[in-house]
């Protein structure tokens, strides 16, 4: 069941009970969501070079939380983050903001979001700095998740570290012993004193009666690849897929999810405008980065990443980025050359 369907079919119901909650973004999402892969978006002009047949395909919306685009970026960031990986045990540390917090986080998404990227990550940097720990300079992938299972608000941030760290005054590599990196209840007891600091710094208000104890959960996740292609599902393809939409009757709507403990199946169902609004209060203020590297698999420590490369001994490979999907001439089967562009029917004229 297609999300674009959805919301012509519930967009006024949404805007009139949702109206004072709607922002920009919102809109700018449900209007991309829309045209997607329709006139309204332009279309491609196709030939095919082998038997001459043309085609016009339409564009895809190309936004970060439409279901049904940015597969090809998705592969990408795969491709550049199993460049990085390292034959080390990998770890997932999850940081969580507890639901007393959650209404400020929504209300200032931008800066509490920014300031949970930045408490975790200094939290897991100190940690992996000190002796006791493992005394070495660590690296991480960090990824900003907004919504639970059932798609409720629930800001969390997952955080990808290779079991690992460089230790620079000694120039060599540590490596974490066994399938244990930090203790999670001494790094939640931390990160909650950096986050309340930071908010208060912000000049926000902080609510009362926040619980003493935070949930942050740090689990052993083998050699990393399986945790990556997690994270990649949630990274430009919205919080929902299509496929997991299965009903639309009497103005309601039906989707299914895993449930986290059990691992069971299990439905949700609500009206057609609050299933809507639960889909798009998790899209991201516009130009927000989810997904963030710290340390040696930054961006810009690449020379330091290849060094803990040659010194692990890992293989580089020839890195060709991969190309994207060609359209396929629905004839003969032969990949079609792109031969113009129409411009979309709401900027004509």
């Amino acid at each position: 069941m297609e999300l674009a369907s959805l919301l012509y079919h519930y967009q006024p119901e949404l805007t009139s009970k949702y109206a004072e909650r709607l922002l920009p973004g919102h809109l700018r999402a449900m209007s991309a969501l829309q045209r997607c892969r329709t006139p309204d978006a332009g279309q491609i002009q196709l030939q095919c070079p082998a038997c001459a047949a043309t085609q016009s395909h339409p564009h895809s919306c190309g936004h970060r939380s439409c279901p049904s685009c940015q597969n090809h970026e998705t592969s990408l960031w795969l491709d550049r983050q199993r460049n990085k990986l390292l034959p080390v045990e990998y770890f997932m540390v999850t940081f969580t903001v507890p639901r007393e917090l959650r209404s400020l986080a929504w209300c200032n998404q931008t800066v509490m979001y920014n300031l949970l990227f930045a408490t975790a990550s200094s939290t897991l940097k100190d940690f992996g700095l000190n002796p006791k720990h493992l005394g070495g300079e660590i690296g991480m992938t960090a990824v900003l998740h907004t919504h639970a299972r059932r798609l409720d608000y629930h800001p969390h941030l997952h955080v990808i570290v290779p079991g690992g760290g460089v230790d620079r005054a000694k120039r060599q590599w540590k490596k974490v012993k066994g399938k244990y990196l930090f203790n999670e209840f001494a790094l939640a007891k931390v990160f909650r004193a950096r986050f309340l600091a930071a908010i208060k710094t912000a000049g926000l208000s902080i609510p009362a009666h926040l619980p003493e104890r935070w949930v942050t959960d740090c689990k052993h996740v083998g050699k990393g690849k399986p945790a990556l292609e997690y994270l990649s599902r949630y990274l430009y393809r919205g919080v929902i897929r299509e496929n997991n939409i299965i009903a639309n009757r009497d103005g309601k709507v039906t989707f299914r999810y895993i449930e986290s403990k059990s691992g069971k199946m299990q439905y949700r169902t609500l009206k057609g405008e609050d299933f809507l609004w639960l889909v798009l209060q998790h899209v991201l203020p516009r130009g927000f980065r989810r997904v963030r590297d710290y340390g040696f698999l930054h961006g810009n420590a690449k020379r330091r990443l290849s060094l803990v490369q040659l010194v692990l001994r890992v293989v580089i490979k020839a890195h060709r980025q991969r190309p994207r999907p060609p359209f396929k001439c629905p004839l003969c089967q032969s990949p079609m050359h792109i031969t113009g562009f129409v411009r979309p029917a709401w900027k004509s004229g």
